[in-house]
């Protein structure tokens, strides 16, 4: 009636990152990439949406781009302090 009790449209929550080891990924975090030949990355956030970045090269791929068909987690393993 008038407009008065409209839904506000929700806004999607961030998806939540964990790695073949079953380990959350957040940003800011280092990992290994298992695809592309990017190595070691830093998982970065822009908008909505995550991004591998490369340490060798800079190349950037999106975290849609990493997703185990079978387990539906990321192609990438969490570097911790203890595996440097």
């Amino acid at each position: 009636m008038f407009g008065l009790f409209k839904k506000k449209p929700k806004e999607k929550p961030l998806p939540t990152l964990i790695d073949l080891n079953n380990n959350p990924i957040v940003e800011g975090a280092v990992v290994k990439s298992l695809r592309y030949e990017l190595g070691e990355c830093t998982v970065e956030l822009e908008g909505m949406e995550y991004f591998y970045v490369s340490k060798a090269s800079g190349q950037r791929v999106s975290y849609t781009r990493m997703v185990d068909a079978i387990t539906e987690n990321q192609k990438v393993v969490l570097i911790t302090e203890a595996d440097k």
